[in-house]
């Protein structure tokens, strides 16, 4: 030890202090001044933070002389218990006894430093546990917040059209002209499409019997709704013609996937089949959607709640006060989530645009959702409404619960629109069911998503599925399945109650709430839906860390955004676990990156979550796991061959593997045609 080892310490305090304006006329230098100001600069240094801090950048001292280290280091601590002792102990060393009192002394404050810093970690152990806690309730809080946000605006809207005499007649009559329902046989039976004998004695239908109660025949009953549900026609704003020659537009979705939109016009009156949102960031409006507004547009009928094929109809309602909608009971249930959904994340885009200093502005605000939920039409499968100088009709298409297909028919002109279809029976939903009305139209527009690919057998995908669970279940490991909120959610978690019963499964995100909803939409139907219950649940706060074993289902589908990415986080990095995609990804998707990744070994994936960049290892089996709600080649075929009208329209797919099933339909001897405008010849 020095003579003197607070001298380092004590020459940067005088230091310090001489640098000062005040001081400016001082002479001697700083060692003089320390000797000779000792004691003030060793209050000084217990008592100001600044003083403390200006020794802290000025002092160096070398490694190898570490009594005058520890002296500063204690001079300079935190804690003023320390400082005081440290202080004490320099005023009162005195050689050889004064340095073995400062080795005690150092020795017993390193103790108390250690006990200092350990403290230190537990505080702030807790600390971070309180804060995550504290993050998982903001979520959980913000969570609820929407949920209640959405139930609100869904009770507004029921509560205007409950007072909307027309909304309540639409409503009651796609009630009264429900088909009655067979008795459920096997698999194979319940495909609607692979009916060929009539049901031996039909029930009479409620609108049947209601009338028979009210003394009064069902055609008059049936009459007097619509008269409410159908407005007069104002001749300046929809002249009922001889012309009706239909012509049909694709104005989106023609040769994409997304943003699907069919102009049909007829004499006066112009309807849109669909008016979806194309995806991305942001959400577009359907290409063309200007040639619509271009002229009166008096409804747009919606196939299905998907964002794709009705995203955009609440921008069309806030612009055109007088535009009817007209979709089945659950679709017309079902979009008002969506759009909700929309909304939300196009304000979230915003706000992270503003913080760039961007300009942008949703495509609708939130205001528009509620009128669009209000002015919903429901209508039945296989019930004629009238809309100017075109009919409607909506057959039921399978894909999703409520997903219809229509028939549009202008005098003797007719045009079949599939929407998304398929044959096939689901856990959620049965096959398509082309009416005899569709047949031998003028023209079919028919989907094409899957047309360049024959789908294995739907049990084998399921029971391969099964059995990739199973296994990552029996290693202890956690299985996330990301999914499309509407419709594959509800499905993968019915496969999973149905084939893996004791295995736990989670459903988060808006998969959870929409599957609410599937279980509302149906209670009063004949074959309601149980998606929750037994070993199926909704995700809690806190679930990321304690769901250690098991199943998770979660929005986003492509991993785009939401709490999917949040699993993701938690479950790829672990070898135990697996990831399985389960639908279509988009080529810029996270998750198609995520397979790309996964297949050349890259140990990580990069994702954006609204704005914050993830970066996230990759040692958790990565698989594509597809169930499919679209027909494949076959079923398009079958469907072609169902309908066998004069002319066929692919849409909703991808150009060039268009070209080629136009060239097999063109084999099966059925005329097709481009994506172009199409006139009834």
């Amino acid at each position: 030890m020095t003579a003197d080892p607070l001298a380092p310490l004590l020459r940067a305090a005088a230091e310090a202090v001489l640098s000062r304006p005040a001081m400016a006329g001082h002479t001697g230098g700083a060692e003089r001044f320390a000797a000779d100001h000792r004691a003030a600069l060793l209050d000084m240094l217990a008592q100001s933070d600044d003083l403390r801090r200006l020794c802290r950048e000025r002092l160096r001292i070398p490694r190898s002389r570490q009594a005058e280290r520890d002296f500063a280091g204690l001079l300079l601590h935190a804690d003023p218990e320390v400082r005081a002792t440290a202080v004490r102990f320099a005023e009162t060393a005195d050689g050889r006894q004064a340095d073995a009192t400062a080795d005690r002394e150092i020795r017993r404050l390193r103790d108390r430093n250690k006990q200092l810093q350990e403290r230190l970690r537990t505080a702030t152990g807790r600390l971070d546990n309180a804060l995550a806690d504290m993050e998982a309730n903001r979520q959980a809080a913000r969570e609820a917040g929407e949920r209640a946000e959405r139930l609100d605006a869904e009770l507004s809207a029921t509560r205007r059209r409950l007072r909307d005499p027309a909304s309540t007649a639409s409503a009651l009559l796609a009630l009264l002209q429900e088909e009655p329902q067979e008795p459920e046989g096997d698999s194979r039976s319940r495909d609607p499409h692979l009916r060929r004998e009539p049901p031996p004695a039909p029930l009479p239908s409620p609108l049947e019997t209601a009338a028979r109660l009210a003394e009064i025949s069902p055609e008059s009953f049936a009459r007097a709704l619509r008269a409410l549900i159908e407005p007069p026609v104002p001749s300046a704003t929809v002249v009922v013609s001889q012309e009706r020659d239909l012509r049909v537009v694709p104005l989106g979705g023609g040769t994409g996937i997304g943003g699907s939109c069919l102009l049909v016009e007829a004499g006066g009156t112009r309807v849109l089949i669909d008016a979806g949102l194309v995806p991305g960031d942001p959400s577009r409006p359907p290409a063309d959607i200007g040639r619509a507004l271009d002229g009166p547009l008096h409804a747009v009928v919606v196939t299905h709640a998907h964002n794709d094929h009705c995203g955009y109809v609440p921008a069309l309602t806030d612009r055109l006060p007088d535009l009817r909608i007209i979709a089945t009971p659950e679709t017309t249930q079902l979009m008002p989530a969506m759009w909700l959904d929309s909304v939300k994340i196009m304000d979230q885009r915003r706000r992270l645009a503003d913080t760039w200093g961007v300009d942008t502005e949703p495509l609708y605000p939130r205001e528009a959702v509620a009128e669009a939920s209000r002015r919903c039409e429901e209508l039945a499968f296989g019930v004629p409404r009238r809309i100017g100088d075109l009919t409607v009709e909506l057959f039921p298409a399978g894909h999703i619960l409520g997903a219809a297909g229509v028939v549009v028919r202008a005098g003797e002109s007719r045009v079949v629109v599939t929407g998304d279809i398929s044959g096939f029976r689901q856990e959620s939903v049965d096959g398509y069911a082309v009416p005899e009305s569709a047949h031998y139209a003028d023209l079919l527009v028919m989907e094409s998503t899957c047309c360049a690919e024959n789908h294995r057998d739907r049990e084998g995908t399921i029971g391969e599925l099964v059995r990739a669970v199973e296994g990552i279940y029996a290693r202890g490991g956690r299985v996330l399945i990301p999914a499309f909120a509407l419709g594959r959610a509800q499905e993968l978690a019915l496969v999973m109650r149905s084939h893996l019963p004791h295995v736990p499964v989670l459903v988060d995100g808006m998969a959870a709430d929409i599957s609410r909803s599937f279980e509302a939409v149906t209670a009063a139907g004949s074959r309601p839906l149980s998606i929750f219950g037994g070993n199926v649940g909704r995700a809690r706060p806190g679930d990321m860390d304690r769901f250690t074993r098991g199943v998770v289902i979660s929005t986003s589908g492509m991993l785009s955004g939401g709490p999917a990415v949040r699993w993701a986080a938690k479950i790829l990095p672990d070898p135990k676990s697996a990831l399985f995609l389960s639908g279509y990804q988009d080529e810029e998707s996270p998750g198609r990156r995520l397979l790309a990744s996964a297949r050349s070994a890259s140990p990580h994936l990069v994702v954006d979550d609204m704005g914050e960049e993830r970066k996230i290892p990759i040692r958790a089996r990565v698989d594509l796991m597809r169930l499919s709600a679209h027909a494949d080649r076959r079923g398009l075929l079958e469907i072609a061959d169902e309908v066998s009208a004069h002319e066929v329209m692919l849409v909703h797919g991808e150009a060039r593997r268009q070209a080629e099933f136009r060239e097999v339909l063109r084999l099966r001897r059925h005329t097709t045609t481009g994506t172009g405008s199409w006139r009834v010849s």
